[in-house]
């Protein structure tokens, strides 16, 4: 066997990659290695002889090196990441990811507009009063002023102004009795500004409570009526009337207190004519034992009343207290209204009553039948 047989018997192994310094153990020469020959073709080692992958030396017919494992593929080249990059990186993906929550919420807040509209549109249950304007003073004297009137009464002893609330839209309107007592003409003005002529279908003088009906009037916008039992000391109140004739007047307060005895006139001396009342100086009526706005007269009547200080005056009595979702939840009755030493009214003091709306309700089939008149 000659030098040059025992050399080409040698297995064949592929050099490694040198060592290149600056870079890690496991980092490759970032150089390009020459491709190897497949094992498909044949080749030519550095003593000259060809390897044919068939078996043999190509024209010597020589030994073909054992076979081994292939030879691992060389990795290609690779750089090293930057830890600031990597952490860039992390955060903006923790940002997106964040963001992205908070724009699915936005687009779903955006996505429903039915939703949002219905409920800033949607009216409070059992009122007249918009979701907008509920809790407002302005919104329920908007929703509640064109339910309540001015009555215009007139008798063989002058002329008296009070007002009332619509019940129906046909023109039943709830009122005090001493408003219209003994009236041979009635006359009611609505919040738009048209004129009725009113007839009375019932009276209850121990409630001081009274059902007029307007003639030829339709279509009206009716008072919803709450309930008085669901009533709290410190409730906020709304009256609307027309004091002095000052039609359509709102004031605000709050419920002062409940149950209150208030004692009032009948309307048996004033029907009669015996009696005047100055309509400037209020209804009389007495409280605590006390009479205020003149003498009761014999004959009278005690009922419970809802106090407030919302500034009732003279021609308020027979109004409407409304609660803050619109809803009537007593007739305004009596109201203490002190004289000046010259004689005229010196104005409301925050000392008002109120007939219970539940008391109203509970009278109303007694009113349709004529009441106790």
């Amino acid at each position: 066997m000659t030098d040059h047989q025992e050399q080409s018997q040698q297995p064949y192994y592929p050099p490694r990659p040198p060592y290149e310094p600056g870079r890690g153990p496991y980092e490759p020469f970032t150089e390009p290695i020459a491709a190897q020959p497949s094992a498909a073709e044949p080749f030519t080692t550095e003593h000259g002889t060809t390897i044919w992958p068939s078996g043999g030396h190509g024209g010597h017919g020589g030994h073909v090196p054992p076979a081994g494992p292939a030879p691992a593929p060389v990795p290609g080249p690779r750089r090293r990441a930057k830890r600031g990059v990597g952490l860039m990186a992390a955060v903006a993906i923790a940002a997106a990811a964040v963001g992205g929550g908070t724009a699915t919420l936005v687009q779903q807040l955006a996505a429903d507009p039915a939703t949002t509209s219905a409920s800033a549109s949607a009216p409070v249950a059992g009122t007249n009063v918009a979701a907008r304007g509920a809790g407002t003073v302005a919104g329920v004297a908007e929703a509640v002023s064109p339910s309540i009137v001015e009555i215009s009464a007139a008798s063989n002893s002058g002329k008296s102004t009070g007002s009332g609330v619509i019940i129906t839209s046909g023109g039943e309107i709830v009122t005090n009795n001493h408003v219209i007592s003994g009236a041979s003409e009635i006359t009611v003005r609505l919040d738009d500004g048209r004129t009725f002529p009113a007839e009375v279908v019932g009276t209850d003088p121990d409630k001081d409570l009274a059902l007029i009906e307007l003639k030829g009037a339709s279509g009206l916008k009716a008072a919803s009526l709450g309930s008085s039992k669901d009533v709290k000391v410190g409730d906020e109140v709304v009256a609307i009337g027309s004091p002095e004739g000052l039609t359509g007047t709102v004031t605000s307060g709050i419920v002062s207190a409940l149950d209150r005895d208030v004692t009032v006139a009948k309307d048996e001396d004033q029907g009669q004519g015996q009696r005047q009342y100055d309509p400037r100086q209020g209804w009389p009526f007495e409280f605590g034992g006390q009479q205020f706005n003149g003498d009761t007269g014999s004959s009278k009547t005690t009922y419970k009343a809802l106090q407030t200080d919302a500034s009732l005056n003279p021609g308020n009595s027979g109004g409407a207290l409304i609660n803050m979702n619109g809803e009537i939840i007593g007739i305004n009755s009596a109201m203490y209204s002190p004289s000046s030493s010259s004689g005229s009214t010196a104005g409301s003091v925050g000392l008002g009553f109120a007939i219970p709306i539940d008391t109203v309700k509970a009278d109303l089939d007694d009113l349709r039948s004529g009441g106790d008149s």
